[in-house]
C-alpha cells in the first residue's frame, strides 16, 4: 500500500553498464581527462611506492646474505643458495613479506556471529507542506508513460527492461510539472528518475531560441560528469544539448559551450557561480526545471551560502526537483528552494540502505584503537582482496592508507580534495577498468558514483552521520546486485552502531578477527614505518622541484614580454563574496586542524598541542584524530538545530512581491479631490484662482438662479 516495494530481479537486466555514448568519438569521462591531459605529474604515486619496495627488497636481500656469509661456511653451504634462489625468483608479493611460520595467518577464519536487534517503534511524521504521491502501479512499464520515441528508443538501447520503483512513482509525476521531494535507496535509478520527464518536456516543446532551460546540481565534479554522460546516453537519438560545468576542468571551454545555449546544464555551484557572475551572456533566466540531486548535501551548511545566491538568480516561474537516498523533510530546508506545493515520493526511508547489503561490524576495544590500520590491512590481504572501496575521515589518513597498503604489494588508488582533477578521473578509470583493486577515498566519493563491480565498503571509521553512512555504504549492492560492508566501531561510535541496527531490515553480523594476526599485521606496518617516511620524502622532494620549475618559467615568461603575467590571462575573476567573507565562512565550517584548537575544549586543545611536538603520530593518535573530526562536524550540527530560527515576516530569500500591472486607482469624489490634491498643478490653480472658462461657466449657473456673480481672487 505504502510503495515501499524491494527491486524484483525483473527490475535490472543483469548485464547492464553505464557504457559511453561516443560523441565525436569519445565519451564523457574520456573527453574530462583529455582536457587534463598535460596536468599529470613527473610520476606517480604507485611509482614512487615500487621504487622504495624495491630498494627494501634489495637491502633484506643484502642483510640476508651478509648474515648467511658470516654462519660457517661449511654447514651453511646449502641453505645460502637456497636463500639466494628464493630471493631471486619471482615471489608473491603479499607472501613474500612473511616467514613460512606467519603464513598460518592467511588461514585463520574470522568469527562472524548475528548482532540482536532490539525492536524500535515507528513514527513517521509528514508535515502538511507536502502532497504525498509515494504510491504508484507496481504495473507501469516505460511503454505505459507516454514517453517519445526518441526516448523509449534510448531506454531499450541501454537495456532498461522494467521501470524501477522511483522511476514509476516519479516520472508521471515529474511529466505533469509538479514539485518534486523524493528518496530511494542508493543504487535504484534516481538519474533516469528526473532525466527523462525533463527530456520529455524539452522533445515536447522544443525551443524557440538558444537558452538554457533545464539546471541539474549535483554536489561533486566526478558525480556531474556521470550525470552528464547519463544524459547523454537518454538524449542520443534526439536533438537536446548538453553542457558539463564542473571544476577542475577547462573554462574557456566550459564558456564557449554555455555562449551557444545548451538545453541542460549539469554544474556544480561553484563553478555556476563562476560563470553566471564572469561569462556575461549567460544567465538563469529561462530555467523552466531546477533539479537537485542530492539534495540534503545541497542544502547543509556547506553549500548555504552558494544555493542562496543561484536561487536568487534563477527564474521564479519554475518546476523543482529534488533527489536524494537521505532526503530531509524539514520543510525549513526545503522551503529555501521555494517549493509549490510540492509532492513527496519516499519509495525508502531516510536511512533505508540497499536492498540485498549485507553489514557487518567489527568492534574496536577501548584501549585498542590503534589497531585500525592493521585489521583493515588484514581484511585486504586474507578476506577482500578485490574490487574494494575503503573510506576515510580524512585526506590525510587516505594518503597513507594508499602508500602503507601499495608497500603491502596490494594495487591501491586514492581519491580525496587534495588530488587534481586528472589524478582523480584517472584513479576512478583505474578502478572501473579494474587495474586497481582498491580505491581508498573520502567522502567526495560517498555520493551517487555508480562504480560497476564494487563487492565491498570498508569504513576505517564510522562517518559523521547515520545519512552518510547509508551513502557510503550506498557505493555497493547497486541495481538489484549483493554486496557487503564492513564498518570498524570503537567505543565512542556505538551510538551509531545501535541506530544502525535498529533500522537494518535483514540481520546485521559482528565480525571478529583472530588477536594473533591483528599483532602481525600491526608488527608489519611498525616495519614499513620507515619506508612510508621514505616516499613522503620522495612526495615533498618532487612537489619543491615543482615549484622551483614553475618560478623559473613564470620569471622567464616575464623577462621575454616584459610585463607581469596576470592570473587566468586577463582580469580577475569575480565571487559573489569578498574574500573576507569567504575566509570567515571557511573558519566557521572547514573542518580543518586549527578548527580542532579553536573549538575551547580542553581534550582537544592539549591533543592538538601534543601532536604539534612530535614528528609522527601513533596509530591510537591517527585513529583519534579520524574520530574527533566525525564529532566535530556531529556537535555543529546538533548546534545547527537546537538554534532557534529568527522570525520573518518575509522569507530572506525571496524580494517583496511586485504586482504584474498598474494599480487601478480607487474612485473619488470631487470634494475629496480639491482637498487631498497637492499636486503643482492643483496648487498653482488653487492660488490663480479660477481660469476664464470657469468663471464664465460659474457666471451662467448664476443668471440661471437669478443671482449677481462678481470675480474676485480667493486671496
Amino acid at each position: 500500500g505504502r510503495g515501499r516495494r524491494g527491486p524484483t530481479d525483473g527490475d535490472f537486466s543483469a548485464a547492464f553498464v553505464f557504457g559511453e555514448v561516443e560523441a565525436g568519438g569519445e565519451g564523457a569521462w574520456a573527453a574530462a581527462l583529455r582536457q587534463l591531459r598535460g596536468k599529470r605529474a613527473a610520476t606517480t604515486l604507485d611509482e614512487k611506492i615500487e621504487k622504495v619496495r624495491q630498494k627494501r627488497k634489495f637491502q633484506e636481500r643484502e642483510a640476508k646474505r651478509a648474515e648467511v656469509r658470516a654462519d660457517d661456511a661449511d654447514t651453511e653451504d646449502n641453505q645460502t643458495k637456497k636463500m639466494c634462489e628464493d630471493f631471486n625468483g619471482d615471489e608473491e608479493d603479499v607472501e613474500s613479506q612473511y616467514s613460512l611460520d606467519d603464513e598460518t595467518i592467511f588461514t585463520k577464519a574470522d568469527t562472524v556471529k548475528v548482532k540482536k536487534r532490539r525492536r524500535s517503534k515507528k513514527g513517521e511524521m509528514v508535515s502538511s507542506f507536502f502532497e504525498d504521491a509515494s504510491q504508484y502501479d507496481d504495473n507501469l512499464s516505460f511503454q505505459d508513460m507516454n514517453l517519445s520515441r526518441p526516448l523509449l528508443k534510448a531506454i531499450t538501447a541501454l537495456g532498461f527492461k522494467q521501470p524501477t520503483p522511483i522511476q514509476k512513482a516519479c516520472i508521471p509525476v515529474g511529466l505533469l510539472g509538479k514539485d518534486i521531494c523524493a528518496c530511494a535507496a542508493t543504487g535504484t535509478g534516481k538519474t533516469a528518475a528526473f532525466i527523462l520527464p525533463v527530456l520529455e518536456r524539452l522533445i515536447y516543446k522544443p525551443r524557440q531560441a538558444p537558452i538554457t532551460r533545464v539546471l541539474v546540481l549535483v554536489p561533486t565534479r566526478e558525480l556531474g560528469i556521470q550525470v552528464h554522460s547519463v544524459t547523454k546516453q537518454l538524449a542520443q537519438f534526439s536533438s537536446v544539448t548538453t553542457c558539463l560545468a564542473v571544476g577542475g576542468l577547462d573554462v574557456k571551454t566550459q564558456e564557449a559551450a554555455l555562449r551557444s545555449g545548451p538545453d541542460i546544464l549539469i554544474a556544480t555551484p561553484g563553478r555556476l557561480i563562476d560563470h553566471l557572475h564572469n561569462c556575461p551572456s549567460f544567465h538563469l533566466g529561462n530555467v523552466e526545471v531546477l533539479i537537485l540531486d542530492e539534495a540534503d548535501r545541497m542544502l547543509d551548511e556547506y553549500f548555504e551560502e552558494q544555493m542562496k545566491e543561484i536561487i536568487r538568480l534563477c527564474s521564479n516561474h519554475r518546476q523543482t526537483m529534488l533527489f536524494s537516498a537521505t532526503m530531509t523533510e524539514e520543510v525549513k530546508d526545503l522551503a529555501s528552494v521555494s517549493l509549490k506545493n510540492p509532492m513527496r515520493i519516499f519509495v525508502n526511508s531516510n536511512t533505508d540502505v540497499a536492498p540485498f547489503l549485507r553489514q557487518e561490524f567489527i568492534r574496536i576495544r577501548p584501549n585498542r584503537e590503534g589497531d585500525r590500520e592493521a585489521i583493515v590491512s588484514a581484511l585486504l590481504t586474507r578476506t577482500f582482496p578485490d574490487h574494494v572501496m575503503l573510506f576515510t575521515q580524512t585526506k590525510k589518513q587516505a594518503h597513507r592508507m594508499h602508500i602503507l597498503l601499495g608497500l603491502m604489494g596490494l594495487r591501491v588508488g586514492e581519491l580525496h580534495g587534495n588530488l587534481s582533477q586528472a589524478q582523480r578521473l584517472e584513479a576512478l578509470r583505474r578502478f572501473k577498468d579494474e587495474q586497481i583493486d582498491i580505491l581508498v577515498a573520502t567522502d567526495v566519493a560517498a555520493r551517487g558514483l555508480d562504480i560497476e563491480g564494487v563487492k565491498t565498503v570498508i569504513n576505517f571509521t564510522m562517518p559523521n552521520t547515520t545519512k552518510h553512512y547509508v551513502h557510503r555504504v550506498g557505493r555497493t549492492a547497486r541495481a538489484g546486485r549483493a554486496g557487503r560492508s564492513v564498518s570498524l566501531v570503537g567505543e565512542e561510535e556505538r551510538k551509531m552502531l545501535k541506530d544502525i541496527v535498529k533500522t537494518a531490515k535483514t540481520p546485521v553480523k559482528a565480525r571478529i578477527l583472530p588477536q594473533d594476526v591483528i599483532l602481525k599485521f600491526r608488527e608489519k606496518i611498525e616495519n614499513l614505518e620507515k619506508d612510508v617516511y621514505a616516499v613522503l620524502c620522495l612526495e615533498r622532494e618532487e612537489r619543491e622541484m615543482q615549484q622551483s620549475e614553475a618560478q623559473i618559467n613564470r620569471a622567464k615568461k616575464q623577462l621575454e614580454t616584459g610585463k607581469k603575467e596576470t592570473v587566468g590571462e586577463g582580469l580577475e575573476r569575480s565571487w559573489f563574496q569578498t574574500r573576507e567573507e569567504r575566509k570567515k565562512e571557511k573558519l566557521a565550517k572547514a573542518l580543518q586542524e586549527f578548527d580542532l584548537a579553536l573549538r575551547g575544549k580542553k581534550k582537544r586543545k592539549k591533543f592538538m598541542q601534543d601532536r604539534q611536538k612530535k614528528a609522527q603520530m601513533t596509530p591510537e593518535e591517527r585513529s583519534q584524530f579520524e574520530i574527533l573530526k566525525s564529532q566535530m562536524y556531529a556537535e555543529r550540527l546538533a548546534k545547527r538545530n537546537r538554534r532557534a530560527k529568527r522570525a520573518r515576516v518575509l522569507p530572506e530569500e525571496e524580494p517583496a512581491p511586485v504586482p504584474a500591472g498598474p494599480k487601478r486607482k480607487k474612485k473619488v469624489s470631487v470634494f475629496d479631490e480639491e482637498l487631498t490634491n497637492t499636486s503643482r498643478k492643483a496648487l498653482k490653480q488653487y492660488r490663480a484662482g479660477p481660469s476664464f472658462e470657469d468663471r464664465k461657466r460659474l457666471g451662467m449657473a448664476q443668471r440661471r438662479k437669478g443671482g449677481n456673480f462678481k470675480s474676485k481672487s480667493r486671496y
